[in-house]
């Protein structure tokens, strides 16, 4: 016995049937159904060039040198390195400085020192020199790697000692407590420069990851951070000072 279906629907799905064989006969007629093109080789040409401008561009900006703290030194700033000009907010200083970590931390170091040491004016701080103009044997190495900053060094020449006032100086001890460490000031060292402030942990170390978050945190917290009045002398931060002269000593 034959259903009974409306004449209608038979027609709709005729349609149907119709239409979708059409599309079905356009998909394969396509040359991506056809036939599968074959995917298109590397530009050798592209990649050649690729190739030598990166290795012009390792010959120009790195040394394959390590300054005194274990970063390398490199030739130039501002030229696709890892040292670039940065400002220092505000001061009207711009520092050429390693990017990322380094310049947070060190950039905290200058800014205090200008609110709470003495007011820096433009060609106060000295950051990264070239390597051939730093004595590798000396702390100021690290300057060529773009991991230390001279703060008027003029005034504070090197192998001289007693630059700064007692509670200047406590307040440089401050400052490096921040630092927890990370950072090692050159009034420190055998053959001192008291201008000098530097990285003290290679790369890769944890601890700076760690300082630098704390201190863009500050920096973004009011109340913290450089440019607040703090007190060197509060016994919880006197203490933290001392214990850490005697660590870095």
């Amino acid at each position: 016995m034959t259903a009974n279906i409306p004449r209608r629907s038979v027609l709709r799905r005729a349609i149907g049937i119709a239409a979708g064989a059409a599309v079905g006969s356009q998909v394969l007629a396509t040359p991506g159904h056809a036939a599968a093109a074959p995917a298109p080789g590397p530009d050798l040409g592209a990649l050649r060039k690729l190739t030598q401008d990166a290795r012009e561009r390792e010959a120009r900006v790195r040394t394959g040198a390590a300054s005194g703290n274990g970063w390398e030194m490199e030739k130039v700033v501002n030229d696709r390195g890892n040292i670039y000009t940065r400002p220092v907010p505000g001061t009207p200083l711009g520092i050429n400085v390693r990017m990322g970590n380094v310049e947070t931390v060190l950039v905290h170091v200058i800014s205090r020192f200008h609110y709470e040491v003495a007011a820096l004016h433009e060609g106060d701080v000295v950051s990264w020199r070239p390597p051939a103009s730093v004595r590798r044997h000396l702390a100021e190495s690290n300057q060529a790697s773009g991991t230390a900053v001279q703060i008027r060094p003029a005034s504070y020449p090197t192998g001289a000692r007693g630059g700064f006032y007692p509670l200047e100086e406590l307040t440089l001890r401050d400052i490096l407590a921040d630092c927890e460490g990370v950072v090692r000031w050159g009034g420190d060292d055998k053959v001192p420069d008291e201008s000098l402030f530097y990285i003290d942990v290679p790369p890769g170390d944890r601890r700076l990851t760690s300082i630098s978050g704390k201190l863009r945190g500050w920096a973004f917290t009011p109340g913290q951070g450089a440019g607040t009045m703090i007190d060197p002398l509060q016994p919880e931060r006197l203490r933290a000072a001392k214990r850490l002269a005697g660590q870095q000593a």
